[in-house]
């Protein structure tokens, strides 16, 4: 007989938090990355196209970690005007010993949201202006929401700006967020004036075609590109790439095929042999991030299925703490 801990989205949200552990789980993850023989297959994606939907598959192996996750990660990008969410998902943890489930988690796509936001703090952590202060967000969704969280917990955000195409959105978002978090947001019906001051820009949107131009940025900003994690996705024009002093990757594998550089290396402007860095091995400490106040960095982030894998053992084990979840056996 085995058993399993199914959990539920409810009680995921109530044990995972977006929080300083949870990012400390995804930046480790990246320290491992870079310095562990990590087994991480590309990304399986099925696409729904008469219905805006993608499915994503991710997993890992971490040597050291008595799990591995596989996640199984739809966006469907119309779903909110049917007034549902737009991503949704589950996670499965496995035995790295004997190949047995040891746990469901029903979360919505919550966990990868957490995941997600986490690595933009991990970003900002090691890449912004220790006193950047000023955020600009371009979308309105659930990821940007959590994005700006994020930031506010690795840098001391004072004001943002949110740009989306859905100018009622960003207002709405706007308020909710400056209610949240205590500082002034303001919505801006204009991308440029969004970037116009900030520190640190974060995209999140499922864009196909750029919404950040390189002759909007200035001097000293990092900008966090996530939301191109598909070949057709591209946020931010291909020049960002070749006009920042520092871009740095998730995984150059997945950039170069799906990420912005991608999009880059298709127009000229940066080449698949290029000595591009990767954020794991910042955070390891083999090769340095930002190294002057006013470079513009770039940073990457298309997600890893070993964040996936971590974030998912740091439920299991918020779970096992808390008591929560319910036992299935088989």
């Amino acid at each position: 007989m085995t058993a399993m801990k199914i959990l539920t989205e409810a009680e995921l949200r109530r044990i995972v938090p977006l929080d300083l552990e949870a990012i400390a789980c995804v930046e480790e993850a990246f320290h491992a990355l870079a310095t562990k023989a990590v087994a991480m297959p590309p990304i399986l994606r099925l696409d729904i196209p008469e219905h805006r939907g993608e499915v994503d598959v991710k997993t890992a192996y971490v040597p050291g970690l008595d799990g591995f996750a596989i996640k199984i990660s739809p966006g469907f990008f119309d779903n909110p005007k049917i007034g549902l969410p737009s991503t949704n998902g589950l996670m499965v943890l496995f035995s790295t010993r004997t190949g047995l489930v040891q746990a469901v988690l029903l979360d919505n796509g919550y966990l990868t949201d957490v995941r997600t936001a986490a690595a933009g703090a991990v970003a900002a952590r090691h890449l912004c202006r220790p006193d950047a202060g000023v955020a600009a967000i371009f979308g309105a969704g659930m990821q940007a929401k959590l994005q700006l969280e994020a930031l506010t917990l690795v840098r001391p955000i004072r004001e943002a700006r949110i740009w989306a195409r859905d100018t009622a959105r960003a207002a709405a978002a706007a308020s909710e967020l400056t209610a949240a978090l205590g500082f002034p947001i303001r919505a801006e019906a204009c991308g440029w004036a969004a970037v116009d001051g900030a520190d640190v820009i974060v995209t999140t949107t499922p864009s196909e075609t750029p919404v950040l131009k390189a002759d909007w940025l200035q001097p000293g900003q990092h900008v966090t590109a996530m939301g191109s994690d598909a070949e057709h996705k591209n946020e931010i024009e291909p020049a960002v790439i070749a006009a920042a002093d520092l871009y740095v990757a998730d995984s150059l594998t997945q950039t170069r095929r799906l990420g912005e550089l991608h999009h880059a290396i298709e127009a000229g402007l940066a080449t698949a042999s290029a000595g591009y860095r990767e954020l794991g091995e910042i955070v390891a400490g083999r090769t340095p991030g930002r190294t002057g106040p006013d470079e513009i960095t770039v940073a990457d982030l298309t997600g890893t299925g070993i964040q996936d894998t971590a974030i998912a053992t740091l439920a299991c084990a918020r779970a096992a703490a808390a008591g929560a979840g319910t036992t299935f056996e088989s």
